[in-house]
């Protein structure tokens, strides 16, 4: 019988050599792609030590994250907002992929790389050139939370038409050698019918499923990733790529009130198998010759070239400014790990030469940690390149408005969890609101809960709010409170599931530095500890009053409350309880 692997010995040395080379990294403060590339060199067959040798089992394993990855794009991806680009983000991503291509196809012919007589080395190469990482490029903006700024929608626009391309790309493929309608047709049939029909599960099965299981949120991660996998498998099953399905599944889901419930979950898992996939990736880097090394470093320079020259001007003539118009082309400078496969399917169908994948492979690893940088200090190479432009007189044009980071609207003062007592404190503001005109905390407030009836009810009522599960981290981060004035728990630890009230305070704090920080606590001895971890005020319900809380809130969000704090120690001090 045949020898099976060690699947789990295989992801174990995998994610062992992946921590050490990011520790090392984090260290020389390098990126951690550099690192998971750099492990998967260490412990591959190719120029390392040789422990791992089933690379296609470490691919299998990591194309799950990639595929989690275009879920999570497809759940964040509000339709809506994104065509608010309007013809800017239509216009450059219609426009940069052939442009690119165009001026691939003849540096690729001045290297000297084939193309007829059944080779098509710079076909491939320009193709491949003019496809970025959407693995890398929204991972990095992510982390910096600029993906939905307007920069960054265009940068995700350009980003899906690219896979638009890219699913023609691979429709076109096998019939490269001899074309044919029929097939593309086919294919593009396929996809709209998988479109279709994962629209209509959304809208009218998908609702009445996830309203069932909203008030379980641990089987909120498992049905969504179902159905991610669900619309994956249908995707693979009508010979369309498995990312795509899962984008398509995101991107259904997206109008959904739990999506972001949903990637706060899905967000971790994700990155272990990013992680898998970058270290699978850097096992399969050969050994470089000087040609390799000088004709992919060569193709790099060309690469972050042509985004230039097909991203920016698009964007500058369609009256964006230089800061607008260079962002998008700095984010997408580097090749996109698809071309790997796209490149990988080519040499498998006998298209290009073993030569040509190997250039390709060292451009994406140069490519990636060069953009990596790049990315990670757009701004100041943005400010550099626009000086350089003012002087040749392409400067912002007059009255242009540079938008920065979304906030969510009604987000001053967060509820972190709505129970009884919260009911209570907001029912206090509605009373005090006159006529038709709400009290000034109401239209600040933001809940974040994940009760659909209670949601559906604050809706109702013209109260802002998410679902989520505060004791995610990840939830409190995409939700946008980063410039809340006061973030508040009113619900005690014998209520709140899997988070505690000194933990809300640290996130609080973590996330909204400035804001004043209420918590809960259902004894006096919990209270001053809270207080002595940094709180601001401690909400004791037997003791204060919805009423009192509402002053409490009113005052947090004028003023400070360090006097009102410094008499509450001391009252609680001097409380002497039978059972405090």
């Amino acid at each position: 019988m045949p020898e099976h692997p060690d699947l789990l010995a295989l992801i174990g040395v995998a994610i062992i050599a992946a921590t050490v080379f990011a520790l090392l990294a984090r260290t020389l403060r390098q990126p951690l792609i550099l690192a998971y590339l750099l492990a998967g060199v260490a412990i591959g067959p190719q120029m390392g030590l040789g422990l791992i040798h089933d690379q296609e089992t470490i691919g299998l394993i990591s194309e799950i994250g990639l595929i989690l990855l275009l879920f999570i794009i497809g759940l964040e991806m509000d339709l809506q907002k994104l065509m608010g680009a309007g013809r800017s983000l239509v216009t450059s991503g219609l426009g940069q992929f052939p442009i690119c291509v165009a001026l691939g196809l003849g540096f690729a012919l001045l290297l000297g790389f084939p193309l007829g007589g059944g080779r098509f080395d710079a076909l491939y190469l320009a193709v491949a050139m003019g496809l970025s990482s959407t693995m890398i490029v929204v991972k990095l903006l992510y982390d910096k939370y600029e993906l939905m700024t307007l920069p960054g929608r265009i940068t995700l626009g350009i980003l899906v038409f690219q896979d638009v391309w890219a699913i023609v790309v691979l429709a076109v493929q096998p019939t490269l050698m001899n074309p044919s309608a029929t097939t593309l047709l086919a294919s593009f049939a396929k996809g709209g019918a998988l479109v279709v029909a994962s629209l209509l599960l959304s809208r009218y099965l998908l609702p009445h499923v996830f309203r069932f299981i909203a008030k379980l949120p641990e089987l909120m991660l498992v049905a969504a990733l179902a159905w991610c996998f669900l619309v994956a498998g249908a995707a693979s099953h009508l010979s369309l790529s498995r990312e795509m399905g899962a984008l398509i599944a995101g991107v259904a889901m997206s109008t959904f009130p739990y999506n972001l419930d949903v990637i706060a979950k899905v967000t971790n898992i994700r990155d272990f198998f990013v992680t898998l996939f970058f270290v699978a990736l850097g096992m399969q880097i050969p050994v470089p010759t000087a040609s390799i090394l000088g004709l992919a470093a060569a193709c790099s320079a060309f690469l972050v070239l042509t985004r230039f020259l097909s991203v920016f001007p698009i964007l500058y003539f369609l009256k964006q400014g230089t800061r607008t118009s260079l962002l998008p082309s700095i984010n997408t400078s580097q090749m996109s790990e698809f071309s790997l496969v796209i490149v990988a399917i080519g040499a498998a169908l006998g298209h290009v030469q073993p030569n040509t994948v190997g250039v390709l492979t060292f451009v994406f690893a140069i490519t990636s940690v060069a953009s990596t940088y790049m990315i990670t200090y757009s701004h100041d190479l943005q400010a550099a390149m626009g000086r350089g432009l003012r002087s040749l007189g392409l400067g912002e044009p007059e009255g242009l408005k540079v938008e920065d980071a979304p906030t969510h609207a009604g987000s001053g003062i967060v509820l972190a969890g709505f129970f009884r007592d919260a009911s209570a404190i907001l029912h206090q503001f509605e009373m005090e609101s006159t006529g038709t005109s709400p009290h000034l905390i109401l239209k600040e407030m933001l809940v974040i809960d994940f009760n659909p009836a209670v949601l559906a009810e604050l809706k109702r009522r013209h109260i802002a709010c998410l679902y989520g599960d505060i004791a995610s981290m990840e939830t409190l981060h995409h939700a946008s409170i980063h410039s809340a004035r006061v973030f508040i728990s009113t619900i005690t630890d014998d209520v709140l599931k899997g988070t505690t009230n000194e933990r809300l305070l640290q996130q609080g704090r973590k996330l909204c530095p400035e804001a004043r920080v209420i918590v809960a606590s259902d004894t006096i001895p919990g209270a001053l500890e809270l207080y002595e971890k940094g709180a601001d005020f401690v909400f004791v319900p037997r003791i204060h009053s919805d009423h009192f809380m509402a002053e409490v809130i009113e005052s947090a969000f004028e003023d400070d409350l360090r006097h009102l704090q410094v008499r509450e120690i001391e009252r609680l001090k001097s409380r002497k309880e039978v059972l405090a």
